[in-house]
C-alpha cells in the first residue's frame, strides 16, 4: 500500500476517533482543532520521535510565550495609558520577538511549531468569553492549560497515526511478496 493511502486510512480512523471523543465523551475539555495543528506539525517537523519532541517542545514554548504575552497585555496596565492597541502591539512585539530568539536553542529550533502554538494559545483565549479572565485557573477554564494538552494529544496522535500507517504499508508489501 502507498505511504499517502496508508497516512489517509490511519490519521482517518485516528482523526475521526478524536473528534467523536473530544465532542462527545470529552465534550469540553480538550480542542480537537488545536489537536489536529499540533497533529500536523508532528509531520512539518519530520515525524517519528525527533518530531513528536520538537512539537511538543515548540507548541508548548509558543503557547506559554502567548500565555505570557496576553498576562502583560491584560494585567500589564499600560493599556489605559497608552491604548489598548499600542500596548498590545507592543507586548506581541516583545512576545514574538523572544520566542523567536528561543529558536536559537536546539530545544526550540522550530520556530514555526512555536508559532502554531503561539497562535493556537492566543487565538483561543481572545475567542473565548472568559479566556483572559481565566489565564491563572488551575483548570481547563485557563487557556493555556487546555491549548498545551491539546496539542500534547495531537503530537501523539501523530505519532501514533505515523506508526500505524507503517505498519500498514508493511503489511501491504509482504502480502505482494506472498
Amino acid at each position: 500500500m502507498p505511504l499517502v493511502s496508508a497516512l489517509a486510512i490511519s490519521v482517518g480512523v485516528l482523526g475521526g476517533l478524536a473528534t467523536w471523543l473530544f465532542l462527545g465523551p470529552l465534550a469540553g475539555g480538550l480542542q480537537i482543532w488545536a489537536t489536529f495543528i499540533a497533529w500536523a506539525c508532528f509531520f512539518h517537523c519530520g515525524g517519528k520521535e525527533a518530531g513528536l519532541k520538537a512539537t511538543v517542545l515548540a507548541n508548548i514554548a509558543g503557547a506559554v510565550m502567548a500565555w505570557l504575552t496576553l498576562l502583560a497585555v491584560s494585567r500589564g496596565g499600560l493599556g489605559d495609558t497608552l491604548g489598548l492597541p499600542v500596548w498590545a502591539g507592543i507586548c506581541v512585539g516583545v512576545g514574538v520577538l523572544v520566542m523567536i530568539l528561543l529558536g536559537h536553542l536546539p530545544a526550540f529550533a522550530a520556530i514555526p511549531a512555536m508559532v502554531y502554538g503561539f497562535a493556537a494559545m492566543a487565538g483561543y483565549t481572545l475567542l473565548t468569553a472568559d479566556g483572559l479572565a481565566n489565564l491563572t485557573a488551575a483548570s481547563l477554564a485557563n487557556p493555556l492549560i487546555t491549548i498545551v494538552l491539546s496539542m500534547i494529544v495531537g503530537a501523539a496522535l501523530g505519532y501514533v497515526s505515523e506508526k500505524v500507517a507503517g505498519m500498514l504499508v508493511a503489511s501491504g508489501s509482504q502480502t505482494r511478496r506472498a
